[in-house]
């Protein structure tokens, strides 16, 4: 799949998402059921804000010293028979997954829920060379059996279909022939997918940490899939990009916690696991064969940058389940694997700016998602920051939007024309705005006033009204 997936146009994309009120509706009640729930869980500890400069500083630390852990990381995953490949980007990535593959004669493929390896186009690669590659998460089970319906939330994959949408699926690939409820569907699920695990002679994971003074692999899930696929086939492969490691295991504890309470307000998911290396003699579960891919792809060339902050992400989508533009336009409007608030920032830095240059604007600019990120991301300012390289730096804003910049700032530092411009705008925003507020504009304008209504203006500058507050006129 790779980072991108859609050759739509950012706003042709977007007009769809407004469109699709389902979708709408889902994302709006996901954001407030998951955003209830992370309020809840971070109140019990009493002191959230020192948790989130705790691991800020965790993070911090760890990406400053990130050639050292990395070492340390991969030395101890050799000592206990593991095999570690450094991948400077998605094919080097993909070549070695393949050729480890390929020397295990490897057919059946399982795999775990993983963000990297869709960034790299894994499942398309090994497809190439024959093999039958199953998501195990029930998410992005289901999006695969959609005909490869990309994800639209981080945590959430299929966070845009409902249980009838589901169960049609079901039908249509695997003649599944009882309801929509949500129990028998994940009964189906189950029941199929168990014949995958038992087949898989290689299992895939990501990797939500990885522990340097051990050597050790760490994954946070609910259904417990990623267990299967890593105690059943003989052969195991971790993907991890190369920011997702903390030097010891104290570490890990505290980011796991801000991970389950900012991604699902749990206080921990059902299963949290710790991997280190091949199983060793008496084992019963286990592979026998471990190998980690750590994946640069792009995270090297952010370092030492303004935006390395953004390197601390811990993928909780905490910033997506607050986002009003999210609401709005839905995950599959971003055109990336990473949606929302961390999309727009990451997406540009790993892919460029040629298709993405409209995903910074892209935002409001409120910074809820850095006051929800529980590892301190200023990703308000990142996207600001962005603005300004693809404006000065990149020269890529449209010509209407140079030419509308330049007459506001010609028409702003002269006097006269300013003060023309005050006095006209009511009328001007009134015969936008329509009688009752319901009008529709042309231009920019519309892209505002299809999703809601311009009020009309009362005729009183901020001036005026200030002045007369001051006062003690009425509000």
């Amino acid at each position: 799949m790779g980072v991108k997936i859609s050759n739509e146009k950012f706003f042709d994309r977007v007009d769809k998402g407004i469109k699709d009120t389902f979708m709408r509706k889902a994302v709006s009640e996901a954001q407030s059921r998951l955003e209830g729930r992370k309020i809840e869980v971070t109140e019990e500890l009493g002191n959230w804000e020192d948790w989130r400069d705790l691991s800020e500083e965790i993070r911090q630390h760890t990406l400053e010293n990130l050639d050292y852990y990395l070492e340390q990381f991969a030395r101890n995953v050799a000592k206990q028979g593991g095999h570690v490949f450094f991948a400077e980007n998605a094919e080097e990535a993909n070549d070695y997954i393949t050729s480890v593959v390929k020397k295990k004669n490897a057919k059946n493929i399982v795999k775990s829920k993983s963000m990297v390896t869709e960034e790299i186009g894994m499942n398309e690669a090994l497809e190439e060379i024959g093999c039958n590659v199953v998501e195990s998460d029930l998410g992005e089970w289901i999006l695969q059996l959609d005909d490869h319906d990309p994800p639209s939330h981080i945590v959430v994959p299929a966070l845009h279909k409902n249980k009838e949408q589901i169960r049609e699926t079901f039908n249509k690939k695997r003649q599944y022939d009882k309801t929509s409820d949500p129990d028998e569907l994940a009964k189906f699920a189950r029941q199929e997918l168990r014949k995958d695990f038992l087949a898989a002679e290689v299992g895939i994971t990501g990797c939500n940490f990885a522990v340097a003074e051990s050597g050790s692999v760490s994954l946070v899930t609910n259904e417990g899939n990623a267990r299967l696929a890593t105690t059943l086939p003989e052969t195991q492969i971790t993907v991890m990009g190369m920011e997702r490691i903390v030097p010891t295991w104290k570490e890990l504890d505290i980011l796991v916690t801000m991970l389950c309470r900012s991604a699902v307000g749990q206080k921990l998911t059902s299963y949290i696991t710790g991997l280190t290396a091949t199983k060793e003699q008496g084992d019963v579960d286990g592979p026998e064969e471990f190998h980690v891919v750590i994946v640069d792809n792009g995270r090297s060339k952010i370092l030492g940058t303004k935006f390395q902050s953004a390197l601390q992400c811990i993928r909780c989508a905490a910033c997506i389940n607050v986002c009003p533009v999210y609401r709005h336009v839905g995950g599959h409007s971003y055109g990336s694997i990473y949606p929302g608030p961390i999309g727009a920032v990451l997406t540009p830095l790993l892919e460029g700016y040629e298709d993405y240059k409209e995903l910074p604007f892209a935002s409001s600019l409120c910074a809820a998602c850095t006051d929800a990120c529980p590892v301190k991301i200023p990703l308000h300012e990142q996207l600001v920051e962005h603005r300004r390289i693809i404006v000065e730096q990149e020269g890529k804003s449209s010509f209407g939007e140079k030419l509308a910049m330049k007459g506001y700032a010609f028409g702003a530092s002269t006097p006269s024309l300013y003060q023309m411009g005050i006095k006209g705008a009511p009328t001007f925003i009134n015969t936008i705005a329509g009688k009752d507020g319901d009008g529709k504009g042309a231009g920019p304008i519309k892209l505002w006033t299809d999703i809601r209504n311009l009020p009309k203006s009362t005729g009183q500058s901020f001036r005026k009204w200030y002045n007369n507050r001051e006062k003690g006129g009425n509000d």
